[in-house]
């Protein structure tokens, strides 16, 4: 298995692999809306493959609340081929060590408590996803202690880089 960032060239098969790993409609989720427009962060956008091809891929975007800058993850997929085999935990682990070196503070997600817990991510209560997004799945983590003191309100889009 060989890690590596994504490249413009792999945006396609990666896009491929989150059709098929996700829901029909997964682009009209909240967190969507949010990358809608926003390049990704490019150092953080990882994929997985063997020889047999993709594997597993993971990808950040920027966002903002108030004038908190903050990591979205998402989305994070394994080829059904491949579950069970802890690729999503290794991406998940990198991809939070690469993103700490960067210099990012805080990362949020929308996703299973549960699972994403044994990352360190725990409910954000003061933290607002657009709609229709279930408060109880807006999850955080701190890559800098106490990152997340202070910071509350509705999640937006970053502002355009210069």
């Amino acid at each position: 298995m060989q890690l590596t960032k994504e490249t413009p060239a792999d945006w396609w098969e990666v896009e491929a692999l989150y059709d098929l790993c996700f829901a029909p409609g997964r682009e009209a989720l909240s967190s969507y809306r949010l990358r809608d427009g926003v390049a990704p962060v490019v150092d953080l956008c990882l994929v997985l493959r063997d020889e047999n091809g993709l594997a597993a891929a993971i990808r950040y975007w920027p966002v903002v609340i108030g004038d908190a800058p903050v990591l979205l993850l998402g989305p994070i997929a394994v080829h059904p081929t491949h579950q069970g085999e802890g690729l999503g935990g290794w991406l998940m682990r990198d991809s939070l060590a690469r993103a700490r070196g960067l210099g990012w503070a805080r990362v949020l997600l929308v996703g299973d408590a549960p699972y994403y817990s044994r990352f360190g991510f725990a409910r954000l209560d003061r933290v607002l996803m657009p709609p229709p997004t279930n408060p109880a799945r807006v999850l955080g983590l701190a890559l800098v202690e106490r990152a997340w003191d202070g910071v509350a309100g509705e999640v937006a889009k970053a502002p355009p880089s210069t």
